[in-house]
């Protein structure tokens, strides 16, 4: 489902609600809310309003728990950390418990980082399948999401959930949630805005599959819903 808003701030409005309601229903269904955050500066100002006075009383925020779609290999508290960037926008302002918050161990080497995320999540889900409540992703200009990008071999990967990967376009290791893990999600939704992404948006909707060029295009859910939250410049190249 394609939803498209005027500005940046109805965007942000209205997926902070849609995170409400997603929360209250897992909560309702299962006693908690299992989240994967995503990284770079368009979520920073999600997070920000998901703490803020209108909505930091709107969600149980004891029984909501937190994964990162994806990271890159960098200290936990280097300025690139997407946990430091959570931390501060969100996990801190709301008092979040850090037992409640799944950071990406960088201290291990890359492909140890990985395989000790998937565990920890497999046993977050009592080792039964690990499926997130809500999944937030971005949309790169170049059409990746989490760390999938363009010509990887991780857009191929159908056994582990988390991997590694070394990203030449950035020159560095990232760790990231692989397409089978993202697609379990029983809610999946991009978050987008800004006419810099209309043409990424545009690739990834109305193009034909190429996953090696539009890596996003590989989030197709099995068993969920996929939502897309945008503005007007950045779906102003949809035609249909």
């Amino acid at each position: 489902m394609i939803k498209v808003f005027k500005e940046e701030q109805n965007v942000l409005t209205a997926l902070a609600d849609f995170i409400v309601v997603q929360s209250k229903e897992a909560i309702a269904r299962q006693g908690r809310f299992t989240i994967a955050l995503s990284g770079g500066s368009s979520p920073k100002k999600l997070y920000e309003l998901l703490a803020s006075d209108p909505y930091q009383n709107k969600i149980d925020w004891k029984k909501v728990f937190f994964f990162f779609g994806d990271e890159r290999y960098v200290a936990l508290y280097h300025k690139d950390s997407n946990y430091l960037m959570a931390e501060r926008a969100l996990f801190e302002p709301l008092g979040i418990s850090q037992e409640q918050v799944f950071a990406v161990n960088t201290a291990l080497p890359p492909a140890e980082a990985a395989h000790d995320y998937e565990i920890r999540m497999r046993s977050h889900f009592n080792n039964e399948e690990c499926r997130f409540d809500l999944i937030l992703l971005g949309l790169g200009d170049n059409s990746h999401t989490a760390s999938l990008f363009p010509y990887t071999k991780v857009l191929h990967e159908q056994k582990a959930l988390v991997k590694e990967i070394f990203v030449d376009e950035v020159n560095m290791y990232r760790i990231t949630f692989t397409a089978p893990l993202i697609n379990a999600a029983h809610v999946i939704a991009f978050l987008v805005y800004g006419a810099g992404k209309a043409e990424a948006v545009h690739h990834i909707i109305e193009d034909a599959r190429n996953i090696e060029a539009y890596p996003a295009q590989l989030v197709t859910p099995v068993d969920g819903a996929l939502y897309w939250f945008m503005d007007e410049g950045a779906a102003s190249k949809i035609k249909h």
